[in-house]
């Protein structure tokens, strides 16, 4: 069973103009329409069976509507391939109700965003989330590291990272883009003695840029097969669920930069795949 933990969709009555101001902010192209359906067709392409989806609360005002949707959406779309995870903001009051809300609804878990949400991963507004959420079982995916369209910013390095670890204790603790994105020099030394895991979404082989605006040879590179292989010996096989970021990469191209990898079958499959079922609890 190969599933994409880490996928994006809007709105059918959104989706153009959303892709199309991301696509400008991150100077990247979409490879799908951002709509479940275009999503459901990428995934027939590239033969993966389960995308789940991460919706980030942007301001307060969002949060319950996000997590109604994505309830709404999991029932309608009950074995069809997608489910979706909610969301919270640090800012939002009512984060103790809506974490119950969360958990009722079957939505498996949360995605945190520093960077869109303004607020350090160490910060107590997000603590006390994290914590309670850990009571609840739930997973909680968190962007980490850089952002394409915000650059320089960090709201989530390792350190942070690190720190919250320390303080809340062992939990589904899934940090994106291989533990901090373009911050993977410290993630294995800083990270891989935790029992967090990592998402290899928009992460590996190089950025397809935009053809409308100028990259730097450099700044189109991420990691190599080499670099990746690094993070297995540190993390484990046990440790990294295959993520896509889909629409802002391909799945099959992103499939196919794991199957190419010098590991034993076994390990592929638990990355793929059973690493996430486990995770999901499905």
């Amino acid at each position: 069973m190969i599933i994409d933990m880490h996928t994006h969709v809007f709105p059918d009555k959104i989706a153009d103009a959303a892709v199309e101001k991301l696509s400008r902010v991150s100077r990247t192209p979409a490879f799908t329409d951002g709509t479940v359906g275009g999503l459901q067709r990428s995934m027939d392409a590239a033969q993966i069976d389960l995308s789940v989806i991460l919706p980030v609360a942007t301001n307060t005002s969002q949060v319950e509507k996000i997590n109604s949707s994505a309830a709404a959406l999991n029932e309608t779309f009950a074995g069809k391939g997608v489910f979706s995870l909610g969301s919270i903001h640090p800012e939002f009051l009512n984060w103790r109700a809506e974490l119950s809300r969360v958990k009722n609804f079957g939505l498996k878990g949360i995605k945190i965003h520093p960077v869109y949400q303004a607020t350090d991963l160490d910060d107590v507004k997000y603590l006390r989330i994290l914590d309670r959420a850990a009571e609840f079982d739930l997973i909680v995916v968190t962007h980490a590291g850089l952002d394409i369209g915000f650059p320089g910013v960090v709201r989530c390095s390792p350190q942070m990272a690190r720190r919250v670890v320390d303080t809340v204790g062992n939990f589904k603790f899934v940090l994106a883009h291989m533990g901090g994105w373009k911050n993977w020099r410290d993630v294995p030394e800083i990270l891989g003695d935790t029992k967090i895991f990592i998402d290899s979404s928009f992460s590996t082989g190089n950025i397809i840029p935009r053809s409308d605006f100028a990259w730097s040879v450099d700044e189109l590179k991420l990691l190599n097969a080499a670099q990746f292989m690094k993070f297995v010996e540190v993390f484990g096989a046990d440790r990294i669920l295959f993520g896509t970021d889909s629409p802002w990469t391909e799945q099959d191209t992103s499939l196919e930069f794991i199957r190419a990898l010098p590991l034993a079958v076994a390990d592929k499959n638990k990355i793929l795949g059973l690493n996430a079922k486990r995770l999901l609890n499905i």
